[in-house]
């Protein structure tokens, strides 16, 4: 199993280079992660955007720009329409936003006629490492689904386990995390946790083991866990945490990287095509972690 950043790179190897076209590529840690994943072996790149900036940008960092192609497009919606274009006509095999909102190339992605719908619901799964936890981790979802309902959440796990079996995990324990560990009609997640449960118990929900309702502490911790008296086999040792919505995924996931200084991956899955999806304040290291994460499961 897969259990740092470091084996994630070294196994995404195996499966380069891979064809990624890069939506609004002028940006320093876009094209630093870029040229990373390529001068590793993972990657060849298109990049879309206003050529004139990614130019500067290449020439300030150092950056062998006669390596890549590049699409000049400055208005930025276009820019996203023609790197899903290069994605749904099989010119590349992923998809990268580069120095642009989710939701402008989320729209494209999303467009019924030209875009990456695959009838599958999509998420964003974030993989994360962080001292004192001996694994990588899975949240979901951080960035896409607003408030999903069960049926969504059921989509969610379900796309987050198919990435921890990618990362070797071929059973991974999934916490769904709440504020408190004990349902109340008083907080719907919570009843979703139980129901959860239930279906996995049932075999609805396959190739993982599922827990909840947990708050965060005892899903990942086992003595919070003990102190609790909480008794399942996924407390205290979550491999995937499944939040109840994005404000509380995104807060989370955001904190874990701007305060505990969490290595961090993230792309969204469910789409025809892996998509490389991380703040624009994220870090070159955390770009090209999530590039090395798509060409893995883009197999």
């Amino acid at each position: 199993m897969i259990k740092s950043f470091n084996e994630l790179r070294n196994a995404a190897k195996k499966y380069g280079p891979k064809t990624i076209a890069v939506a609004v590529a002028e940006d320093e840690y876009v094209l630093k992660a870029v040229d990373y994943a390529y001068k590793s072996g993972l990657i060849r790149a298109i990049l879309v955007g206003n050529k004139a900036a990614i130019l500067c940008v290449a020439k300030d960092i150092n950056m062998d720009i006669e390596k890549f192609e590049i699409i000049d497009l400055s208005d930025k919606v276009e820019a996203c329409k023609k790197a899903v274009e290069l994605v749904q006509t099989k010119k590349a095999s992923l998809l990268m936003k580069g120095l642009v909102d989710t939701s402008v190339l989320m729209k494209s992605v999303l467009n019924k006629e030209s875009g990456l719908m695959s009838g599958n619901l999509l998420s964003h799964v974030g993989a994360l490492r962080v001292d004192g936890y001996d694994k990588l981790f899975i949240l979901s979802d951080t960035a896409v689904n607003i408030m999903p309902t069960l049926e969504e959440k059921v989509k969610i796990i379900n796309n987050a386990v198919k990435i921890a079996h990618s990362l070797g995990n071929i059973m991974p324990k999934v916490a769904i995390v709440c504020a408190v560990e004990k349902p109340t009609n008083k907080m719907p997640s919570t009843l979703d946790a139980v129901e959860l449960t239930k279906m996995n118990e049932l075999g609805e929900i396959k190739g993982c083991i599922v827990g909840g309702p947990f708050a965060l502490d005892n899903a990942i911790s086992i003595e919070a866990a003990k102190r609790k008296g909480i008794q399942h086999s996924v407390a205290g040792n979550a491999d995937i945490l499944i939040l109840p919505n994005i404000e509380a995924g995104n807060v989370l996931s955001k904190s874990m990287e701007h305060f505990a200084k969490a290595e961090k991956a993230g792309i969204v899955v469910g789409a025809a095509a892996p998509i490389v999806l991380t703040s624009r304040a994220s870090s070159d290291e955390s770009k090209f972690n999530s590039i090395a994460l798509a060409v893995l499961t883009s197999n």
